[in-house]
């Protein structure tokens, strides 16, 4: 086994397997229209990479991984660009704003810890409501390409201001309200190593009403402006990029979005929402475990990677 030294990481680890957790973090992006964050910071934590490390070298990967799928779902004319332009303007202040943040808590210690527990929160809120709208959608025999639209989404497409016309999704929504998902998807991605597709989704599907298709795509080409940005200022900021590291992800995650793509476009929409929500629960239990086994000693001083 190949061994490669990781410069900013400051420890060896296995070539091939590091650009195999690549190869699956594309096959999710391709699928789900996720930059695959959400699953391969808790994977790189496991090989004992740095918490702040993991993050921001895994935030640039996602660059390559989305842009393969932006394009894939191009090709089909599944990305709203109107739509996601916004969302992008929102998360371009969001996730410079969430690099000081992750700044912040590692020069106080404990980056990790507040890593896991926002892991824990997001993942089991995203992924309870996904499995249950999913659950609802098979028994009721829901058309697998809309979400019904809820009271909430109600008010997100009527009450809020700025409605605006979406052509390609066919949609009417708020700027106000996309470019607030736009803020809290930047925020994510610097703090959790994440595109905010696990997040940017649901919103998309269950809130706003847009198509499930227009909604991977539209998110795989949000995620990649975000993951630029993020990645560009975790480098000036926190100089928590490992070039090495993020290189050997991008050659798997490269070639496994094409193939996720293709899957993707293979399964009927709550197929795909089902599958979603439990690989999103399965990766919260094991940030619960790693919580819970954690060291008794969880307040340390000084900061460190």
């Amino acid at each position: 086994m190949v061994d490669i030294f990781l410069p900013i990481a400051r420890m060896s680890v296995p070539a091939f397997s590091i650009i195999g957790l690549g190869g699956l973090v594309g096959l999710l992006s391709g699928m789900f229209g996720v930059g695959g964050g959400f699953l391969m910071t808790p994977l790189l934590m496991m090989l004992g990479i740095p918490p702040a490390v993991a993050v921001a070298s895994d935030t640039n990967q996602i660059v390559a991984a989305s842009v393969s799928g932006t394009l894939a779902h191009g090709k089909n004319k599944n990305v709203d660009f109107k739509l996601g332009l916004i969302i992008v303007t929102g998360g371009l202040i969001g996730g410079s704003f969430g690099t000081v943040l992750v700044r912040i808590l590692t020069a106080m210690g404990n980056f990790e810890v507040v890593l896991k527990a926002a892991y824990v929160v997001m993942l089991f809120v995203v992924g309870t409501f996904m499995f249950m709208e999913s659950l609802s959608a098979l028994n009721k025999n829901n058309s697998p390409s809309k979400a019904g639209k809820k009271p909430l989404a109600s008010f997100i497409l009527n009450r809020l201001p700025m409605k605006t016309y979406f052509e390609a999704s066919g949609i009417e929504s708020s700027a106000v309200a996309l470019l607030a998902l736009g803020l809290l998807t930047g925020v994510l991605s610097a703090l959790m190593g994440v595109g905010g597709g696990f997040i940017m989704l649901p919103v998309m599907i269950y809130l706003i009403g847009m198509p499930v298709r227009n909604s991977v795509g539209t998110s795989a080409f949000v995620v990649f402006f975000t993951a630029i940005n993020v990645t560009i200022a975790q480098s000036v900021i926190n100089h928590t990029v490992d070039i090495i590291l993020a290189m050997m992800l991008l050659i798997g995650s490269s070639a496994g979005v094409q193939i996720g793509a293709r899957l993707g476009g293979k399964l009927n929409a709550v197929q795909l929402r089902m599958v979603f929500s439990v690989v999103v629960l399965l990766v919260m239990l094991k940030m619960i475990i790693d919580l819970v086994s954690a060291p008794s000693e969880l307040i340390v001083p000084g900061g460190g990677h």
